[in-house]
């Protein structure tokens, strides 16, 4: 029978897990749908777990200052890698969502950058730094942040293992962002900078290559 000791150290597992699985079933969800729920099990999964959330001041100035710090440079980074040709050449070939204002004004701040911080910067690490402490918990948020772009690499045609390595690099800095911080605030902000700058880029090449064609 399972002790109430091993039960809290495999409740961290478990939901790391069960965030991945998502990942799987989310894509085959219509859009709105999908929108909705990612938005909405975010939410609960805070709640749950009573993960502090930080967007009260004096964190929340804290967390503001840090994570527009933080998603200027990350634009800057965004707007500097679209000068390589293989960068225009993939944002050129990428399949874009139908309504590019749905895009930019729900399904990235809301579905994304809201349901993806709530759930692993915040739902996840809190679960995980109980147990395994904060370097723990940021290190597992991390892992399941980066599994949970395999469907994206695949669907995109993007090589898996660099985009799981990438994106776990990424939720590890989005995690230290919220511990530095002390809100969410910060990696919810350097998200949407990165997310909302490549959508803008790619949006506006495959407008531009559009116009080229004869």
């Amino acid at each position: 029978m399972m002790q109430h000791n091993d039960f809290r150290r495999v409740q961290p597992l478990g939901l790391a897990a069960a965030l991945v699985g998502w990942s799987f079933v989310a894509p085959r969800l219509p859009a709105r749908r999908r929108l909705l729920l990612q938005a909405g099990v975010a939410g609960v999964l805070v709640r749950v777990t009573r993960a502090p959330l930080g967007l009260r001041p004096p964190r929340l100035w804290a967390g503001f200052r840090l994570g527009l710090a933080a998603g200027s440079a990350a634009a800057i980074g965004v707007l500097v890698a679209t000068s390589f040709p293989a960068v225009r050449l993939s944002m050129a070939e990428r399949e874009l969502p139908a309504s590019a204002s749905t895009w930019l004004t729900l399904q990235i701040p809301l579905g994304t950058v809201w349901g993806e911080e709530a759930a692993f910067r915040a739902a996840l690490a809190a679960v995980a730094g109980r147990v395994y402490g904060v370097a723990g918990g940021r290190l597992l948020q991390a892992l399941a942040f980066g599994l949970s772009h395999i469907v994206d690499a695949r669907a995109t045609g993007e090589p898996v293992l660099p985009t799981v390595l990438a994106t776990g690099g990424a939720g590890w800095i989005f995690g230290w962002l919220a511990d530095h911080s002390g809100s969410l605030t910060a990696p919810m902000l350097a998200h949407m900078a990165i997310n909302e700058s490549a959508a803008a880029a790619a949006l506006i090449i495959q407008r531009r290559s559009g116009a080229s064609r004869p």
